[in-house]
């Protein structure tokens, strides 16, 4: 929907504000075209005569306080759709002979409220980019004010604020890219280009880069990294093909260390996950016949003693429990 009605060329809104005697470029003159504030004022007051003029007068002043009124850029249809059916409601009032006088005040109290309801504009984020939900429409010139940044966004340089973000990145291990800002972006048709500047080159001059096809989100990696991947790489923000935000990264590969100094890496990791075990006790030896058999050594001059009185005893026992067998049978037949 078109913003100002196709009456509301310059010459005639020039000519409203000397007629109408209104503050510059109030929401009035913003929203309806001089055609349509004289029409209104011709039905209620005539077409010449003093009326006519005390009605202009009545009118610019009823609306007087809509002079510096800032709202949303998106709600300006919004606001076009109430103003178009107030000067409707204007007509029918003064079709019906009432009083321009009661009826321009109520209409500006209307008015106002239906813009106390429209949800104002967010505020800017620094420190750049374009920030349409941001954007707001001012009746005080009847013109739209957008935040006053550069599209550049600033980056990250050895942890302090600068003109890129710089990553080092070992040669053959991976590097991420995270095309991100601290701004809210439209929700619909966004889209991100990649290009890459190569040759270990810092710049953000656009003649030096080349386009990275493949690249359309915004997050970027590469894997693995080579020394050809040293430069600048730049990331464009773009919202229905117009640029929002443009990053810039600066990737510093690095050769990767001796393969001495890998294993000595490698060696040392182990050493510090290697963990003691738990302290084992010891317990006195007490071999079994088998080991005492087995192992000669163990045959001691009191071993030996042992052992001979073992037998001795094991010898009486079958001797004894043999006679005992032997008289229990015989006794019995």
């Amino acid at each position: 929907m078109a913003l100002l009605a196709q009456d509301s060329a310059v010459p005639c809104a020039l000519v409203a504000l000397t007629v109408f005697r209104a503050p510059a470029w109030a929401c009035l003159i913003c929203f309806t075209s001089y055609k349509e504030r004289t029409r209104i004022c011709q039905i209620f007051a005539g077409i010449q005569g003093p009326e006519l003029q005390k009605c202009q007068e009545a009118f610019s002043s009823a609306f007087a306080d809509l002079a510096d009124i800032e709202i949303n850029y998106d709600d300006r249809s919004h606001l076009h759709d109430a103003f178009t059916q107030m000067t409707h409601s204007l007509q029918e009032i003064a079709a019906a002979q009432g009083s321009f006088n009661v009826a321009f005040p109520d209409a500006a109290e209307k008015m106002r409220k239906v813009i106390m309801k429209l949800k104002g504009a967010q505020a800017c984020v620094p420190p750049c980019g374009f920030q349409d939900v941001a954007r707001r429409f001012l009746c005080y010139g009847c013109y739209s004010k957008a935040c006053n940044f550069p599209l550049d966004c600033p980056g990250e340089r050895r942890g302090l604020e600068g003109e890129e973000t710089d990553l080092t990145v070992t040669r053959g291990q991976q590097a991420k890219f995270s095309c991100t800002v601290n701004f809210q972006l439209p929700k619909e048709e966004i889209t991100y280009s990649w290009k890459f500047a190569g040759g270990g080159l810092r710049t953000q001059d656009q003649s030096y880069f080349r386009d990275i096809p493949r690249a359309q989100g915004y997050l970027a990696r590469i894997r693995p990294v080579q020394p050809t991947h040293s430069g600048t790489f730049s990331c464009s923000i773009l919202h229905d093909q117009r640029p929002v935000a443009r990053l810039y990264f600066f990737l510093n590969v690095t050769s990767a260390p001796p393969r001495g100094e890998i294993e000595l890496q490698v060696s040392f990791r182990k050493v510090l996950r290697w963990a003691p075990k738990e302290t084992e006790t010891l317990e006195p030896w007490r071999p079994s016949l088998g080991e005492l058999l087995a192992r000669p050594e163990a045959l001691t001059p009191g071993n030996q003693c042992l052992l001979a009185a073992l037998a001795a005893v094991a010898s009486a026992s079958a001797t004894l429990m043999v006679w005992v067998f032997f008289r229990w049978y015989f006794k019995g037949n």
